[in-house]
């Protein structure tokens, strides 16, 4: 474990992406791709957890937190477009990516379309697709009348939802602070992208090798394990009990200790 460091990455297409990011410089590269109306500071305790070998890197993705917000291109493509630039900006040429929760279908994008770039895959939490969601079409019909500014009770209920029940409460408050800096247009449009993508069909183009981490207790995404499984050619699952949706934010140290070990034993 070491110090947390606060930067900003410019892309080759101007767009300004803040990261923090611990460990040893020359360490292998864990970049971590945050979900669905985040930014680096919901993964303050997974890089707290990180030993000093690795490198951790976690962007803030457009349109999120203190990143630049374009008019258009919150697609997940553009998402996945933005990390592989990303990497360019900080000459990364290979990297572990670990996605989380919607930030799971995005690395999954990167290592589909960019298998060149991806060393290691770990998919926590992660959908397989959230079309055939009925919880994810009830959220879309919400946010699509969301207007600025956005009611904090609203964004409160969203974090609640989607975060462990043992999260403390001065946790979930600093992460509703840091959701609704997010404008009511980036939660219409990248939720709308996110429904509207299907990976599975790339799901075979992923040569990394990749870690699925769920927990037993994960009603949104815990069936979804098995068509990852199914699909990407070299894939291995650990299931953390007792846990729901978002295994990194209830349990950081355990995860960490998943994604070393299953580092290690490449």
């Amino acid at each position: 474990m070491g110090p947390v460091a606060t930067r900003t990455a410019v892309l080759a297409n101007g767009l300004r992406l803040p990261y923090a990011e611990t460990g040893d410089p020359a360490g292998e590269p864990v970049v971590l791709v945050h979900a669905y109306v985040e930014s680096w500071r919901y993964f303050a305790e997974v890089l707290a957890h990180l030993p000093q070998h690795l490198h951790g890197i976690a962007p803030t993705q457009r349109g999120h937190g203190g990143a630049g917000r374009p008019e258009h291109g919150y697609l997940p493509g553009d998402f996945a477009d933005d990390l592989v630039a990303f990497l360019d900006a900080l000459a990364i040429d290979r990297a572990v990516l670990v996605g989380t929760s919607s930030g799971g279908l995005v690395s999954q994008l990167v290592a589909s379309t960019h298998p060149e770039r991806v060393s290691a895959l770990v998919l926590v939490s992660s959908p397989a697709h959230l079309g055939d969601k009925e919880a994810v079409r009830a959220m879309l019909a919400d946010v699509s009348t969301l207007e600025d500014p956005i009611d904090r009770g609203f964004v409160e209920e969203f974090v609640r939802s989607t975060s462990p029940a043992t999260v403390p409460d001065e946790l979930v408050a600093a992460w509703v602070d840091e959701s609704l800096q997010v404008p009511a247009r980036v939660w219409r449009d990248v939720l709308r992208g996110l429904v509207d993508t299907d990976v599975r069909p790339h799901l075979a183009d992923i040569a990394a090798p990749t870690l699925l981490v769920v927990g037993d207790e994960d009603p949104f995404v815990r069936a979804d394990q098995r068509v990852l499984l199914d699909a990407i050619p070299d894939a291995r699952l650990v299931v953390h009990e007792g846990v729901g949706h978002g295994v990194h934010m209830a349990q950081p140290g355990g995860v960490v200790t998943d994604i070393t070990d299953f580092l290690a034993a490449l």
